[in-house]
């Protein structure tokens, strides 16, 4: 003990001698230039390896700092004080501060438990209290006006943690942190922040701060027995270093298990105090407050070498830079605040209170001075010194892994961006992402799943209900052989499958709960009064029951519908066939018939002599050609070929209206065969009709919340029962749940339907206790589950649905086809007719233009009757009139004529081939009976007659034959 405390004496010294009279030198200087003087005192365990170097660390800044700033007319002088590693002696050493020093402000002390008192100490006498390395973050619940942390606090690294928990998809954790106030004070935002992230603080291991190597190894052995395997690790660095190598020892720093460590060890690292602990913490992932590089803190590295002892390899930390800085910040803070306040004043003790504390002077000085230091933004060794409400700014934290002797520096935290690579810097925010190659103890690179089964591990003591009836959802059996319950059915099924979705092992234990009534809400009950940790089964989540446990997402549909009998009901309906379109398909359709029959005889006048004669006739062969395409019926023939374009898309429309008629009138025959014998349950209560229910289930009150009298209630206890009421004429209708209703309708689909309305409720789910962190893993499970095609599997193994059965969920009422369903149909036939018009328009006026627009003094109205005229008149030039002229003409030619011959004109020379004739005759003018001269043109080898007129112009006026 007597060579520890000279060799600690010796160290110290060797720091601090050197620097003591670089200060007595400058304050002979400060004397000659007559520069005031402010006290500031200093308390820390100055026989500390850790002490002595933030003392040594504070005394080289202000060496430094007023070699830079010579001119100042302040000079800081540090009175030292000793507080031995105890509270009280540090309080003592702070009243001895204020009171015979008078000191204007005070640095210190190292520790939180110290720190607490000066602090209401300095809101007494007004002197600032500035810690660089007390990071309790209680101490700023004490709202004292005059203590300002120059540190970060531990609750700005939780987020940093709960960040690297959230990439790798850890739910569980165990806390250890060191049993005092510097360990507990940041528990609960380390809670909250794994909350934030759907992380939990499953449990909670508290080390002594004294504790010897068998309390350690006691409290390790209680976490391997656990099943989780990430624990975070807060507490100083010198019991830290001791727990780790106790860790190693029992096998705890081997693959699968995961270790995060908070700055208060990551800090230190690198000091003399850790020896050679790395080799004990291979693979441990930690934070660290960011460092960034700067020639100032290069150049002062360089110098703390220089004044190092020989032989000891002191390394700095980031107390010290910030011990540094702090001192930095309070001599240009004293620089600013006003000097002529600098005193104190002496209250008269009272009678009553004698003590040192009752007689503390109160500074002047103080207020001045904090106004003058909360404004001071410099960039310091440690990085930009910043206050915000007298609390350090929160920074950049790093994220550490471990790795042989190195400290491997993989991600970064960063308050606006959360954790980004250390390599690619990009930010990320997705589950699982990985921030670097991480080695994990027993030097593993597979991510650790977080939970492992232990030997002694705890078992989930899981209520099934004891059902008599629908044991498709839940059966609960017991083996008669080793007596042990064994449930079955589709609510077991899920919940085994939502097992092997967890990140963890959960072992159920299944507990069979029976009640005579069935209900389902002193089952729920047996979770909250904590009979059971967990209770799976058809149960229904509603409101009420809520209010006393939570629910997991629901794993079935979800509302309660009303089934009734269906009753074959022919239609007797004269007019059914008109149902299946609405009034407006109908008119539309019949419209587009005579629109498309006029269309046609635009079309096909002048060229289709079938087309022609009578108004009357023409108008009926329009109408007949038009609706006889229903049946493809049309024996007319369409000669152009614009009409036969209109025709062709007219026929597929007819064809699928056709199409769509009939399958509609099917519908409306069949359906409406069917009918449900009740489809508005409020008839039910008016007519004083019966109504079933299952017994024990919240539907007995939802149905007389809706006004059912309580005589019209039968309970049914399965679907055997309930089939029976509707068979002996019990019940004229059931309510229930979708999900029961689609067992029963699987086996009965053709005697019963479900029919609106549903009362909305959220389906079934699994019940836990309030505030249980099973509830949203296994709410996340029953998403995988619900979503793979393991839960079709499922449902194809309880609910076999026959294949003769409709669909539960068809709408019983047919609908007739309304325009909107086929009113593209009815475009496309319409935009095809307008085309064909068209072009036919054009066509023809461009072909009688000389008549529309000729020199004549004719009106329009007369060249519109002419166009019009001509219109009627039959088109010479299509080739179906040559070719009708040709055999017309010349049978009564050859045959004789009853006009006589005029002329006869001599043949040409004949060629050994065919011989030609020609024969002139007077055909007369129907018009005005003149005559015109008609040369015709016979050759004796074809069977063709040519006609020939001599005045085309005349012939224009005749009437073709």
């Amino acid at each position: 003990m007597m060579n520890s405390t000279k060799t600690s004496n010796i160290f110290f010294m060797g720091y601090f001698l050197p620097f003591v009279w670089g200060f007595v030198l400058m304050e002979v200087g400060l004397g000659q230039n007559q520069a005031t003087e402010i006290k500031l005192g200093v308390v820390l365990d100055l026989q500390t390896p850790f002490s002595k170097i933030c003392l040594t660390s504070m005394n080289m800044s202000l060496s430094d700092f007023y070699s830079k700033h010579a001119d100042y007319t302040t000079r800081l002088k540090i009175h030292v004080r000793d507080s031995m590693e105890d509270v009280v002696q540090a309080s003592a050493a702070a009243v001895d501060l204020i009171k015979n020093e008078k000191v204007s402000a005070i640095i210190g002390p190292r520790s939180s438990m110290q720190t607490e008192f000066m602090i209401r100490l300095a809101n007494i006498s007004q002197v600032p209290t500035i810690t660089f390395s007390a990071t309790c973050p209680s101490l700023t619940s004490i709202h004292s006006p005059y203590f300002v942390r120059a540190t970060l606090d531990d609750s700005s690294q939780v987020r940093a943690i709960a960040a690297i928990v959230k990439s790798f998809g850890w739910r569980n954790i165990v806390a250890i942190y060191v049993d005092n106030e510097f360990g507990k004070g940041i528990m609960p935002y380390l809670s909250d922040a794994l909350s934030d992230v759907q992380a939990f603080v499953v449990n909670r291991c508290l080390i002594p701060e004294d504790a010897n190597d068998d309390q350690i190894l006691k409290e390790l052995y209680k976490l391997m027995t656990m099943q989780t395997r990430v624990f975070v690790v807060h507490m100083p660095s010198t019991l830290g270093f001791r727990f780790f190598q106790k860790a190693r020892e029992i096998g705890m720093m081997e693959e699968g298990y995961v270790w995060l460590l908070t700055d208060g060890m990551m800090n230190l690292l690198k000091s003399n105090e850790r020896g050679s602990c790395l080799e004990n913490m291979q693979g441990v992932l930690g934070v660290r407050s960011h460092i960034p590089k700067s020639n100032d803190l290069e150049d002062f590295r360089l110098s703390w070498k220089k004044n190092s002892l020989k032989g000891k390899d002191v390394e700095l930390n980031i107390f010290a830079l910030r011990a540094y800085d702090s001192i930095t910040a309070l001599a240009m803070a004293v620089e600013k605040a006003s000097i002529k306040s600098l005193w104190y004043d002496n209250p008269t003790a009272s009678a009553n209170n004698k003590t040192d504390i009752g007689t503390l002077g109160v500074s002047q000085y103080g207020p001045s001075l904090l106004k003058a230091l909360s404004n001071v933004r410099f960039k310091g060794l440690a990085g930009e010194f910043e206050l915000i409400n007298r609390q350090f700014k929160l920074s950049t934290y790093e994220v550490i892994n471990i790795v042989g002797n190195e400290e491997n520096i993989i991600g970064f935290w960063r308050p606006g961006n959360g954790l980004m690579n250390a390599h690619s810097k990009k930010t990320m925010s997705l589950v699982r992402e990985r921030f670097g190659p991480v080695i994990w103890p027993g030097k593993s690179r597979v991510v650790p799943k977080g939970w492992e089964i232990p030997t002694n591990v705890k078992v989930l003591r899981v209520g099934v209900p004891a059902k008599k009836g629908f044991l498709s959802f839940v059966d609960a059996k017991t083996d008669p052989i080793s007596n042990k319950m064994i449930p079955t059915g589709y609510s077991i099924d899920i919940f085994e499958a939502t097992l092997k979705k967890l990140p963890y092992s959960v072992i159920p234990k299944y507990i069979a709960f029976e009640s005579p009534d069935e209900n389902y809400d002193e089952m729920v009950n047996q979770v909250y009064i904590g009979t059971y940790d967990a209770f799976v089964g058809d149960v229904s989540i509603i409101a009420n029951r809520s209010q006393f446990v939570d629910f997991t997402l629901p794993y079935t549909e979800s509302g309660v519908s009303m089934m009734v009998q269906l009753k074959d009901k022919k239609n007797k309906n004269t007019w059914v066939f008109v149902n299946p379109w609405s009034l407006g398909l109908w008119v539309t359709t019949a419209c587009f018939f005579v629109f498309i029959g006029f269309i046609v005889w635009i079309l096909e006048h002048r060229v289709n002599t079938d087309f022609r004669g009578p108004p009357h006739h023409q108008i009926g062969t329009s109408f007949w050609f038009a609706f006889s395409t229903m049946n493809f019926a049309h024996r007319e023939k369409v000669v152009s070929n614009l009409a036969r374009f209109v025709v062709l898309v007219w026929c597929f429309v007819v064809f699928v209206l056709i199409q769509s008629y009939t399958a509609n009138l099917t519908s409306f025959l069949t359906v409406q065969r069917l009918q449900p014998e009740v489809t508005n349950w409020k008839d039910l209560i008016s007519n004083n009709k019966n109504v079933g229910y299952q017994r024990g289930t919240f539907v007995l009150k939802l149905l007389e919340s809706q006004g059912f009298h309580e005589s019209q209630l039968k309970p049914f206890g399965s679907a055997e029962e309930c089939d029976e009421l509707f068979s002996n004429g019990t019940i004229a209708a059931s309510f229930d749940e979708v999900a029961y209703l689609k067992l029963i309708l699987s086996e009965n689909c053709s005697k019963y339907v479900m029919v609106e309305p549903t009362f909305k409720t959220a389906g079934f789910g699994f019940v836990f206790p309030k505030n249980s962190p099973l509830t949203d893993d296994f709410s996340r499970a029953i998403l995988n589950v619900t979503q793979s095609e393991e839960m079709q599997h499922i449902e194809n193994k309880w609910f076999k649905k026959q294949s003769n059965c409709p669909d539960p969920n068809t709408d019983l009422s047919s609908k007739s086809l309304s325009l909107s369903s086929l009113w593209g149909l009815f475009l496309i036939a319409g935009i095809t007719s307008f085309l064909a018009l068209l072009i036919f328009l054009a066509t023809f006026l461009y072909e009688h233009k000389h008549t529309l627009f000729d020199d004549s003094e004719h009106s329009f109205r007369r060249k519109f009757k002419s166009l019009v005229r001509v219109f009627d008149e039959k088109d010479i030039k299509s080739h179906t009139f040559k070719e009708n002229a040709i055999h017309n003409v010349s049978s009564p030619i050859t045959q004789g004529s009853s006009y006589p011959s005029t002329n006869r004109s001599t043949p040409f020379p004949q060629s050994p081939t065919q011989t030609r004739e020609f024969e002139s005759i007077r055909v007369p003018s129907i018009m005005n009976g003149e005559l015109f001269t008609v040369q015709l043109e016979q050759f004796e080898d074809e069977a063709t007659t040519h006609v020939k007129v001599d005045d085309r112009k005349k012939l224009q006026k005749c009437i073709t034959i």
